[in-house]
C-alpha cells in the first residue's frame, strides 16, 4: 500500500466521527443557543472527534471488520453524551 493509499484510508476511517463531531457542534450552538458557545468550537470538535475515533477503532478491533452500524450506533451515543459532558447538560 502506497502512502496516498494509506493516508486515504485513514482519512475515510476518521471521516464519520469528524462529521459527527461537526454536526453536534454546530447544531448546539443553534438549539442551545448562548449555553452552546460556553465551550469553543475547537475544543468541542476535538474532544468529540478523538471520542469518535476511539469508538471506531474499538470497533473495528471488536467486529474484526469496519463500517458495522453498531460501531455507527455507539459512535453517536458517545458523541452525544460527551457533547452533553462538555455542555454541562446535567445544570440545564
Amino acid at each position: 500500500m502506497s502512502p496516498l493509499d494509506f493516508l486515504n484510508h485513514l482519512l475515510n476511517f476518521i471521516a464519520p466521527a469528524f462529521f459527527v463531531a461537526l454536526l453536534l457542534a454546530l447544531l448546539a450552538r443553534w438549539l442551545v443557543g448562548a449555553g452552546g458557545k460556553a465551550v469553543g468550537l475547537g475544543r468541542q470538535l476535538l474532544v468529540n472527534t478523538a471520542a469518535g475515533v476511539l469508538v471506531l477503532a474499538a470497533g473495528l478491533v471488536v467486529g474484526a471488520r469496519d463500517g458495522r452500524i453498531g460501531t455507527y450506533a455507539a459512535l453517536v451515543v458517545v458523541c452525544g453524551t460527551v457533547q452533553w459532558v462538555l455542555l454541562r447538560g446535567w445544570r440545564r
